[in-house]
């Protein structure tokens, strides 16, 4: 039918949109929390923009569940602002009758998310925590950025340098203070590079610089000049390997496994995909407006009531994890509840009657005005 076909293609693009700006706003937020890290000297340059595709992966299926819930109901809401959706009602079309359109266009979308939750989700956790553990085991050079002091993992030394050539090997204007056997060094170099010796050992070959050792608090130092100076860097100790987190665990390793955390777990991540498909029903009759309580108020009830569910998701999953709530039971009374929600919902919409209660649509309505 025509408005199955224009429903369709309205939602495709509110969802294009929506999803665009929260991966937007995902970004912007995780890269500014990665920049801070990065120039607190725990996280190197290099491995900003690694890291945040692996949250990005990770926050994926979140993503999608939002983007659906929000263009079901951005689109719908606007077909009641423009009254087109008084015109297919009065052309004997019901409110039940956008279950299967707006269905049509989830179902696809639920299934990405199902891959998303069930096997990239963990994937991308994992291989984020290797990729934290090789970052722990690189040396001191590997992390050292042009600009910008550095300090060895030992704190016996601070390395700086001003910029690199253009082919990115060579550095210039070095600048290395050590402490050895109680004596301050002080190293200035106009070049530097590394290399790798055959037993595998690194080096640091600095050229055509000085050296200046002395006792510290003392003004007595002695000065050497140098055409070629080598300092030895160790490699960083690889510490034992934890137990992998429970995130990073393959789902058929959680089905495969009896206890309560993984049966959480694994809960949670069937919980993402099942929740996006009860939020998109109850995106439709949530977002029939009332001229009385404003054109916002179905949009804060409908934010509200995605933070409730997701909190309640969580806080479920702890229990379980924890013991205190039945591995059967798990989270499926908290989508047995909107699930009830949802149908109710649309009881009421059947029925021409308003989402609020009437004391509720007087508050909104005054806010609204004010």
């Amino acid at each position: 039918m025509l408005f199955k076909r224009s429903l369709l293609q309205e939602l495709i693009s509110t969802a294009t949109g929506a999803f665009l700006i929260l991966v937007g706003i995902v970004i912007a937020q995780r890269a500014g929390n990665l920049i801070r890290l990065a120039a607190k000297g725990i996280l190197p340059n290099d491995a900003i923009t690694t890291m945040l595709g692996f949250n990005m992966v990770k926050f994926l299926p979140m993503l999608l569940s939002l983007t659906l819930f929000l263009a079901v109901l951005m689109t719908l809401s606007r077909w009641y602002r423009d009254s087109e959706m008084v015109i297919w009602f009065s052309a004997g079309l019901s409110l039940n009758n956008w279950i299967r359109p707006v269905m049509a266009f989830t179902i696809p979308v639920i299934a990405i998310i199902t891959v998303l939750s069930l096997f990239i989700m963990p994937w991308a956790t994992h291989k984020a925590e290797d990729y934290r553990v090789q970052l722990k085991s690189r040396d001191d050079l590997a992390s050292i950025s042009p600009g910008v002091f550095k300090e060895s993992k030992n704190a016996d030394r601070v390395f700086f340098i001003e910029s690199f050539d253009e082919l990115g090997n060579i550095v210039k204007n070095i600048f290395v203070q050590s402490i050895q056997h109680q004596k301050l060094g002080i190293i200035i170099a106009e070049q530097g590079s590394r290399f790798v010796e055959k037993n595998g050992d690194n080096f640091l070959l600095m050229e055509r610089g000085r050296r200046y050792e002395g006792m510290r608090g003392s003004a007595e130092f002695s000065t050497t000049e140098f055409q070629r100076y080598a300092i030895r860097v160790e490699n960083a100790e690889v510490k034992q390997e934890e137990p992998p987190s429970i995130q990073t665990k393959t789902s058929q390793e959680l089905l495969s496994n009896s206890t309560s955390a993984d049966n959480a777990e694994l809960q949670w991540r069937l919980a993402i995909p099942i929740s996006a498909l009860i939020l998109a029903l109850l995106a439709i009759p949530l977002s029939a407006l009332d001229p009385r309580a404003g054109r916002s108020a179905n949009f804060v009830l409908a934010l509200i009531i995605y933070m409730i569910y997701n909190n309640l998701l969580s806080i479920m999953q702890a229990w379980v994890s924890q013991g205190k709530v039945h591995e059967i039971i798990g989270l499926w009374p908290v989508h047995a509840l909107f699930l009830l929600l949802t149908i109710y919902m649309f009881y009421r919409r059947a029925r021409q009657l308003p989402i609020l209660p009437s004391f509720l649509m007087f508050n909104w309505s005054r806010k609204s005005k004010s």
